[in-house]
Order: structure tokens, then sequence, then C-alpha cells
């Protein structure tokens, strides 16, 4: 079987929920509070251990009590940990997280995050065959994301790069690349709103996410959407893990694009419904009514 590992970022999310989002200089009264554990890596990692695989988590915390916590839940979520190493001169990182108007507004500290450097990753690589999964995000260094790619490459193993939160990315990376899945905001700033164009260019490697809207990539031959799922939302945040995660584990089961997509949709759809980034993220046994699993 192949390996999936999830190279990225780890936090804890600070969490505040409010029927509007405060202007400059204005201050509002919140509906409710909470802290969970997230940051894109852990949430990637989370929701492919709970599809039922094993997944290898690798990247940094701090030693502190938000560094502990992230630890364990990944832990109780059998995600493997050998991969995850404190730092002792930085704290774990954390987001805060506004919830309003059935959307969210994020704000990352990378902290620890930062030391999710080539080295570090390189020996967790070197353990990996041909074939296997390296997903990734861009809460860690971009020297980091480059270099994996381009050792993937090298090296045999399909990479997924979640290129959020969005920053630039060489022509030279995405060619490498062996899958690209933004959403549409962060496809309109890397192909200038040519999203036709820029999915004609990549076929079956760039896809686009469209919130319940599904998913849209290139066959070769025509654009194909396929589509999502109506939920009623609680908490938007971490569906995009949710998919990517998703998207790993069917790549692994050998599924199609269309039906990984499909598949990766189905568990993004529910991960709408519960509030945190991952406390909606499914188990197989949850979506097994509508997926033949």
């Amino acid at each position: 079987m192949k390996n999936i590992i999830v190279i990225g970022s780890m936090s804890i999310d600070l969490v505040v929920s409010a029927s509007k989002r405060p202007g400059k200089g204005e201050t509002v009264l919140g509906d409710d509070f909470f802290t969970t554990p997230g940051g894109k890596g852990a949430n990637q990692a989370v929701a492919a251990s709970r599809l039922g695989e094993q997944v290898h988590m690798v990247g940094r915390i701090g030693e502190d009590d938000f560094g502990k916590e992230i630890y364990e839940n990944l832990k109780n979520n059998n995600v493997i940990v050998s991969g995850v190493e404190p730092v002792t001169h930085l704290p774990s990182g954390t987001a805060h997280i506004t919830l309003s108007e059935q959307d969210n507004s994020i704000i990352v500290v990378p902290s620890a995050n930062y030391e999710v450097t080539p080295t570090f990753v390189q020996k967790h690589l070197e353990s990996l065959s041909e074939g296997d999964i390296v997903l990734l995000q861009q809460e860690i260094p971009s020297e980091t994301v480059e270099f994996v790619i381009d050792y993937c490459s090298k090296n045999g193993l399909v990479s997924i790069l979640n290129p959020a939160p969005y920053r630039e990315i060489s022509d030279s990376i995405i060619e490498k690349v062996d899958y690209l899945t933004p959403n549409e905001t962060e496809s309109d700033a890397m192909f200038k709103g040519d999203l036709d164009d820029a999915l004609s260019a990549y076929p079956m490697k760039l896809i686009v996410t469209l919130g319940e809207n599904g998913a849209v990539y290139h066959n070769g031959h025509e654009k194909v959407q396929v589509d999502g799922f109506i939920r009623d939302v609680k908490d938007t945040t971490g569906a995009g893990d949710t998919f990517n995660g998703a998207f790993a584990v069917a790549l692994q089961k050998e599924y199609n694009l269309e039906k990984a997509l499909a598949f990766a949709n189905l568990a993004a759809s529910h991960s709408v419904t519960g509030m945190g980034a991952q406390s909606g993220m499914p188990t197989l046994e949850d979506i097994k009514g509508e997926w033949d699993v």
C-alpha cells in the first residue's frame, strides 16, 4: 500500500463567532469562543486518517501546552507522529479565526512551523518509496515546498500542493508538481482570472475547488466539473483541508481523477457540518450511505 505523508503546519485554532465582522476601529460583541487543534497540515493528516488510511505527519511544534495538545490530537486520530518534533526557541503555531455570515476570516501565526526546513524534511522523504503520496500546503517556508516538490519529481513520489494560504508559485514548481489544488480565490491570484486557459494549460494537474459546487479540472479534451454536495453549513474552516486529505486517500485507492474528486467533494461537504476545522471531518462509516466504501 502506498504511504501518505503530510508535510506542513500544525497549530491551535482560536475561534470566535459573531453576527458581523468588525470594521476598522470597531468593536463588536462575539457569540462564542473556543480553541481546537488545526493547521492546514494537521487538518489534512486527520482528514486522511479518519478515512481509514495510514498517514504520516511531518512538522514542528513548540515545547508548550499547545504543542502537547497538537501532538496528542494527532495520536488520538491515529496519525503516525514519528515525524513531529518540537523546537525550543519558538511557540507552537496559532490561527486566529473569525466566523461570521457563513464564512471565515483567518490570521495565521506560523511560529514553530517556520522550522519545517528542507534539512528537517529530507530525512523523512528518504524513507519513502516510489509512488508514495506527499501532501503539502503553504503555511511552511516556500523553500521547503520547492525542495519537496523537486525531490518528489526526481524520485517518483506523487506530490499534491494545496497553495493555501496563497503566495506566488514559480512556473517550474507548477510544472513539477503532480496535482495543484487551489480554490477559486487562489486560482484567480495565480492565473490572473483566466481559469479556462489555466485548466487547459495544465490538464489532469490543476484542480480548482468551488465550495458546494464541487471542483473542476481539464481532462485533456474538455473541462470537467465534478458536482459538490449541499449541506447545512455551521463552519467552513477546514473544508479545503478535508478535500485535500480525502483526495490523497482516493489516489492511494487508485481511483481515477473524476472519482477521486467526487470522493473528496463528499468528504469536504461533511466537514462544514461541525464547528472547528476537524470536528466535522468524516470517517468512512459517516459516508458509507453516500459512497460504496
